[in-house]
């Protein structure tokens, strides 16, 4: 297995395109990650995860009503789209590989990958459950119910009660369950009073204080913690979700494995011996030596 991340033709420019491959190694699976694809009018373009989403039809929907799109860090397009879906391409063309004894070529474009993971929305759109205007949507921030809250400290609670035995609960936790004037939770033309007034209750306590109040509560409430404060979350103490290698936190592998479970690796620095690595994979000595000499390992 091989994977290459070249702009299209660098490879097969270097004799090192999958028909030069292939040839010397019919099972060769051949992994091939870019932005735009292989072929197509921008396959030669450059781009980053921004681009790629606004080409997909995704960085349009993402957002809030009167605002510009919002770039969601580089978490679809480039890992979501484009990573894990070459891994899963990869793994799916092995499993044909033991069928077949053929090797291919598995061409994932961040591109295509980002569209991919809009499919439920494309299929809402169609059907005419999905608006253009950014923000008015079930799961866009448009319902109130479904958004994140500022808290009386300047934090954030997420609230995600999408199904009415949550709603209820989270009605009951803010106090708010007896209010029989409040329009109905699935009323549209309503969600802005209870928006409104789900922002004015929310904004009376701190963000420890909501997670006490729901703590026991299915109501689909969370504390949106950062970075630093992740870790330390009791949930993720109790699953060991963060481990410390080498004095740096990272998160754990993902997903778990019950009988094989992953290794976590060590964090990279810069100026790691390269033959020390090499030898760690298994390189003999003697090609070690003979990398060495034509400059591929200095």
């Amino acid at each position: 297995m091989l994977i290459e991340g070249f702009r299209p033709g660098v490879a097969e420019r270097l004799g090192l395109g999958p028909d030069d491959l292939s040839t010397a190694n019919p099972k060769l699976v051949y992994g091939r990650m870019t932005g735009w694809g292989q072929e197509g009018p921008l396959a030669a373009r450059a781009g980053h995860d921004l681009t790629y989403l606004a080409i997909s039809g995704a960085l349009a929907h993402i957002g809030r009503a009167g605002q510009p799109p919002t770039p969601p860090l580089n978490l679809v397009a480039d890992f979501g789209g484009g990573g894990m879906l070459l891994a899963f391409g990869i793994m799916a063309a092995l499993v044909e590989r033991a069928a077949s004894g053929l090797g291919q070529v598995v061409d994932a474009a961040m591109v295509d990958g980002a569209a991919l993971l809009m499919a439920p929305l494309f299929g809402a759109w169609d059907w005419g459950f999905w608006s253009a205007d950014r923000g008015t949507n079930l799961l866009d921030s448009g319902a109130p119910f479904y958004d994140v809250y500022e808290c009386a400290d300047g934090a954030w609670l997420a609230v995600g009660a999408l199904e009415p035995q949550f709603y209820a609960n989270l009605l009951a936790g803010l106090g708010l369950a007896e209010r029989s004037e409040l329009p109905d939770q699935n009323d549209r033309d309503g969600w802005p009073i209870l928006k409104a007034e789900f922002t004015r209750v929310i904004r009376t306590k701190t963000r420890d204080s909501w997670v006490q109040v729901f703590g026991d509560e299915d109501a689909c409430v969370a504390p949106v913690l950062n970075m630093g404060e992740a870790p330390t979350h009791p949930h993720a103490v109790a699953r060991s979700a963060f481990p410390v290698i080498e004095g740096v936190t990272q998160p754990g592998p993902a997903p778990r494995f019950g009988r094989t479970p992953a290794s976590t690796p060590k964090p990279s620095f810069e100026g790691v011996d390269p033959a020390l690595v090499l030898k760690g994979w298994g390189v003999s000595a003697e090609r070690l030596l003979g990398l060495q000499a034509e400059g591929t390992v200095t």
